[in-house]
């Protein structure tokens, strides 16, 4: 009799959750033979909370839970498999193209063929949807195979795929991962669907010079999300990406091979300097608008908002101005009337967390050149309280108001626009893995998050990840849709930052439990840094927006 092995299935009522499999049974046939029922289609399932492929076979007692693209886990898989179809498809249409997967933009994945400079006509991405929709018809396997590094090396090298080459040689592992449909090999971060019928929804548009790859809608992955012009956005994300062309970084991989000479540190400094002087442009700017007399500055979660305004400051008073800079967190309201999202708890990234009526009067005040007696919300209590700071507008100031909602026109509605300067700053991180890999910019916020929480507030990464899906709902239904507003953008990221933040995220995720829900993120981020050479950050100035979170600032928080 063969023997067999118990598992947990955490999809099912308690009474039911235990059952018996023969050794070496596979996850798609657990869930075929539980008759397991998901809103959408299961894509994938976390075994012992890590994500696995439905062909993982079981041989040791586990806990599991299938997951489908309703799950930030699932969509991931989703969007891998995707992208796999999708350089397959272009690799049988046009063997020598070089294929890149930028950066998210409109809703999707902008994509190059052949360079940024060559034009994809509308006819080719046509054809390339056509190959996709038949290899989805086909429903051919996409298998999963690991090696030693070095033979995986050899494969990439014989299909002429230098980025995967140069990342797999940088990252010093024996073994690697590679994903195999047909004779097609590529390389993806971690785990993709069993075959290509599990992702038949997706769509190509046309745009700029490339054309976008559209996944499932996350707020409804039963629909394609609808294009969202975001011209601004584009226009800094293509400003990096030739800069870095420049300096001659293409992915990580480039980047670790830098890491390894004295050369990385004089990045940092060229990093920071542009820095610099792309935020001493826009207080030119600011300066020669005679009208304007507040700044408004917003930007989700750990995109360097503060440090942002206080470097803007700086220039502003180069430039012969003189900021105030007021923050809106202190016109919380106390916390017991802080509104209530849908799971009961207190939604601290709503717009009615603000005193809404109390910030457009003082706003109003102060553009009178009236003296108003600032609010101070002390977070240990939850309460505001007022304890005679007062402000005045004079002729020569300027006023800096930062925070998440700074672009909602609600908050400037009392006010003339033209008094307006409207400025959104985010970490759009402009590297990518590899030509098929690129890097969340939610990732790169999460993590300087993360570090940040566990140095200056006494959060955990548990606690930290827990929160996380709370905070990404209210920057997609707060922030997000007023990004395009702003008269001009500010990427904060640096080039070199997931190199330095490692080694202070690596401890503190190694802590997460390993049997709890938060270990799923946990692990996949731990696989993440992986990726990055570590970088010690005492060339980082005291100034560097990246001090924010690490310490060791020279401004006052």
């Amino acid at each position: 009799m063969k023997k067999t092995v118990r598992i947990i299935c955490k999809n099912l009522n308690p009474e039911q959750q235990e059952n018996f499999f023969p050794i070496g049974t596979s996850l798609q046939e657990i869930y075929q033979a539980l008759n397991i029922r998901l809103p959408h289609p299961v894509i994938a399932a976390r075994v012992n909370y890590k994500v696995e492929n439905l062909s993982f076979l079981v041989y040791k007692p586990k806990t599991i839970e299938f997951i489908d693209i309703s799950t930030p886990s699932g969509m991931r898989v989703y969007s891998r498999t995707i992208s796999m179809v999708l350089a397959k498809a272009v690799h049988d249409l046009f063997p020598a193209a070089v294929l890149r997967i930028e950066h998210p933009i409109c809703k999707g994945y902008y994509c190059t063929v052949d360079g940024r400079d060559n034009r994809v006509e509308p006819v080719t991405v046509q054809q390339i949807d056509a190959r996709m929709k038949q290899i989805i018809a086909e429903d051919m396997p996409i298998i999963s195979d690991e090696r030693p590094t070095e033979e995986v090396i050899d494969i990439f090298r014989r299909q002429n795929q230098p980025d995967k080459v140069i990342l797999l040689e940088t990252m010093g592992i024996s073994y690697a991962r590679y994903f195999r449909i047909g004779d097609f090999c590529d390389y993806y971060s971690s785990v993709l669907a069993p075959s290509t019928s599990y992702v038949s929804l997706f769509g190509l548009r046309s745009y700029k010079n490339g054309f976008l790859l559209y996944s499932p809608d996350r707020a409804d992955p039963s629909r394609l999300p609808q294009f969202e012009e975001q011209q601004k956005m584009f226009e800094v994300f293509d400003e990096f990406v030739q800069w870095n062309r420049l300096m001659g970084l293409s992915n990580v991989g480039d980047f670790n091979r830098m890491s390894d000479s004295v050369s990385v540190y004089n990045m940092i400094k060229v990093s920071e300097a542009l820095h610099e002087k792309k935020i001493a442009q826009i207080a030119d700017v600011i300066c020669r608008q005679s009208q304007c007399r507040f700044v408004m500055i917003s930007g989700p979660s750990s995109s360097g908002k503060t440090t942002f305004s206080k470097r803007l400051s700086i220039q502003l008073i180069v430039a012969g101005l003189k900021p105030l800079i007021i923050s809106m967190d202190n016109y919380f309201v106390n916390r017991v009337e802080t509104p209530l999202d849908e799971y009961g708890e207190w939604d601290f990234e709503s717009l009615h967390a603000l005193d809404l009526d109390l910030f457009n009067s003082h706003l109003t005040a102060l553009f009178r050149g009236e003296e108003v007696e600032m609010p101070f919300f002390n977070f240990e209590d939850g309460c505001r309280y007022f304890r005679g700071d007062t402000i005045k507008m004079e002729p020569d100031n300027v006023l800096i108001i930062e925070g998440i909602h700074a672009l909602n026109p609600v908050l400037s509605a009392t006010l003339p626009q033209k008094a307006l300067f409207k400025i959104y700053v985010s970490t759009l991180t402009t590297v990518p893995l590899d030509d098929h890999n690129w890097i969340s910019t939610t990732d790169t916020r999460l993590i300087r998050r993360m570090v940040r929480d566990y140095k200056f507030r006494n959060y955990s990464a548990q606690d930290t990840l827990s929160r996380w899906q709370s905070v990404r709902r209210g920057e997609d239904k707060w922030i997000f849709p007023y990004q395009e507003h702003a008269d001009v953008m500010f990427n904060s990221s640096l080039i070199f930052e997931l190199d330095v933040l490692r080694k202070h995220a690596e401890p503190i995720l190694e802590d997460v439990p390993q049997y709890c829900e938060e270990y799923t993120e946990a692990h996949r981020l731990l696989k993440f840094l992986k990726y990055f050479r570590p970088i010690h950050d005492h060339e980082i100035p005291p100034t560097s927006l990246l001090r924010e979170f690490l310490g060791g600032s020279s401004f006052r928080y």
